[in-house]
């Protein structure tokens, strides 16, 4: 197995700027919708070492680049105050689904750039693609990702979703490196990083 390190550090570097505007939407819409943990704890905020997971953001995507696999990886989740949250279930919906649209209109932003840069077309369209693969990866309804919120919007009893979190990180590995979903979201992020910088074109 021939390791890349230059082409892993890379792909850390592209998931770290990526997470940043993730972590910041749900901070953002957090406090936008009444509730002021995310800005007590310092995360309404661009700055890139706000939101770093020092194992997650950096040690595991590392690892999943050089030994190969499902790219695979996390940054420092956001806390909320569900009782401070205007709409209750819905504005914890609300505040979930903001992280992933971020990734989607950040590689939106990303090919309007390379119509403008195309010297560096190659790193930003690697970006979009890993952005839309965050944006997938993340809507898995499978706790602690984005997308088991909508198990709680849905009124699904607290019991079962607790259940479901305490085996939820085996869960994600199993499904990721043990079944077609990781590949499918692959495909389906290229293809769509594809048409957008088509659009631009």
């Amino acid at each position: 197995m021939q390791l890349d390190l230059t082409q892993a550090l890379l792909n850390v570097t592209i998931f770290w700027i990526l997470t940043t505007p993730h972590e910041f939407a749900h901070a953002f819409v957090a406090d936008r919708l009444g509730d002021d943990t995310p800005r007590l704890e310092g995360r309404v905020t661009l700055n890139p070492l706000a939101h770093v997971d020092w194992m997650g953001t950096v040690f595991v995507p590392l690892l999943s680049s050089l030994f190969g696999g499902v790219f695979f990886g996390w940054g420092r989740a956001v806390n909320t105050n569900p009782s401070k949250l205007r709409g209750g279930a819905n504005g914890l919906l609300a505040v979930a689904l903001a992280g992933p649209a971020s990734n989607v209109a950040f590689a939106l932003l990303l090919a309007a750039m390379a119509a403008v840069w195309p010297f560096g077309e190659g790193i930003l369209f690697r970006a979009a693609f890993i952005s839309l693969f965050l944006a997938l990866f993340n809507m898995i309804p499978i706790p602690p990702l984005d997308g088991s919120k909508i198990l709680i919007a849905a009124r699904i009893p607290v019991a079962a979703y607790v259940e479901l979190a305490r085996f939820g990180f085996i869960l994600l590995l199993v499904l990721m490196f043990s079944t077609g979903i990781g590949r499918w979201m692959v495909e389906a992020s290229y293809a769509g990083a594809m048409r957008l910088f088509l659009l631009f074109r």
